[in-house]
């Protein structure tokens, strides 16, 4: 696939057939992926592919409360967990998230987590992470720099080979109980949860904010980038 066109056509699929992903293609996927940059070139990930149905299933278990909560702040039009944000009307939204759940039918994404072809749990060695924002009185957002270009690698190369995919973090929320499951060391964190798979559907119109939305010159409020 022409690169142009992987960047502009890897959406997120969250729906799968039942096929299959072949060991070997799975293989070839982490082996493209490798070649992410990184920090130092420190190659600070770490991958376990979740094969045993039984781990499958609390993982899905784990993921389920915090789907939940998602959903009912995004109904209250909070964007979830968003580091700054008006808490109080957080915690009202979340009072809405068990009505949410007992109306789940057990159809959608996240409550078949468990049955998504290929499960890929990616971790990051905090050892291996240069996070020059460490020690800023905000949020810290730098040290994913040198793990998520791997994630994003591994959904082109799922891409590429004919499969797509979603990468998501809602299971870094309940990091503690995942690395005791899957016996990852204190030394790493969570980063993400990349499902993959054979598409029901693949899509085709991606939405995203134009040029001018987001790149200016100069200055923050600069004129917009112009072709």
């Amino acid at each position: 696939m022409e690169l142009k066109e992987a960047l502009r056509t890897t959406g997120a699929v969250r729906e799968f057939t039942g096929e299959p992903v072949a060991d070997e293609v799975l293989y070839e996927i982490l082996d493209t992926a490798r070649f992410a940059p990184s920090g130092g070139n420190r190659q600070g990930w770490r991958a376990i592919v979740v094969r045993d149905p039984g781990l499958r299933r609390e993982l899905r278990d784990l993921y389920l409360p915090g789907w939940y909560d998602y959903l009912a702040m995004g109904r209250a039009g909070l964007v979830p967990w968003a580091p700054l944000t008006d808490r109080e009307a957080e915690r009202a939204a979340l009072a809405g998230a068990p009505a949410i759940a007992a109306a789940a039918d057990g159809t959608g994404f996240a409550e078949r987590l468990h049955e998504v072809p290929a499960l890929v749990v990616v971790l990051a060695d905090l050892r291996a992470l240069a996070a020059v924002d460490r020690d800023h009185d905000r949020y810290t957002l730098v040290g994913g720099a040198s793990i998520y270009p791997f994630v994003w690698s591994l959904l082109l190369a799922a891409h590429d080979a004919g499969l797509g995919g979603v990468m998501t973090t809602m299971l870094v929320q309940r990091e503690k109980e995942v690395r005791t499951l899957l016996g990852v060391p204190d030394e790493f964190a969570v980063g993400a949860v990349v499902a993959l798979g054979h598409p029901v559907r693949r899509p085709t119109r991606l939405r995203r904010s134009e040029v001018a939305e987001f790149a200016t010159v100069d200055r923050f409020d600069g004129p917009a980038v112009a072709p």
